[in-house]
């Protein structure tokens, strides 16, 4: 069986002078093991591809059996890494807190502690027929956030 810091290692190399960073890498039993990257742009199959193979080539042999999955995050996944947070910006997300609240607004900012969205509110102006629309930046703490997903809108 693979230590997971072994192919914590062996990902990091490998991605190593590139803008891809690690999401998620797990060791589960009968020798699979899970690889989910990102990137601040587009990523595709020849990437996955080139990845993997640098990946299997710095565990080598001695690894034993072993399945190799690697793959990009998925676009309905919730974020895990900063970097996801960042790449995101300008992006529409949806954000469970621990509280129960469910938000959708637009990721305008983000911290290592914490991350701002834009909310659209109607309200009721003294002296206006219909209800305008606000836009309110809030704060939420990524301690306070459950799940924190991309936002997929069809027209």
């Amino acid at each position: 069986m693979i230590d997971k810091a072994i192919l914590d290692r062996a990902v990091a190399d490998a991605i190593e002078g590139t803008d891809l960073f690690v999401v998620e890498t797990e060791v589960l039993p009968g020798g699979r093991l899970v690889v989910a990257i990102d990137s601040p742009g587009a990523m595709d199959v020849d990437t996955c591809a080139g990845i993997a193979r640098k990946v299997e080539a710095a565990l080598g042999d001695e690894a034993g059996d072993y399945e190799l999955e690697l793959g990009s995050a998925g676009l309905t996944a919730p974020f895990k890494v900063h970097g996801q947070y960042l790449k995101n910006i300008g992006n529409d997300v949806e954000v469970l807190t621990r509280d129960g609240r469910k938000l959708t607004g637009r990721l305008i900012a983000a911290t290592d502690s914490d991350f701002t969205i834009e909310i659209q509110r109607k309200e009721r102006q003294p002296g206006q027929k219909r209800p305008v629309i606000v836009v309110e930046p809030e704060v939420i703490a990524k301690a306070n956030a459950k799940t924190v997903k991309y936002s997929i809108k069809f027209k």
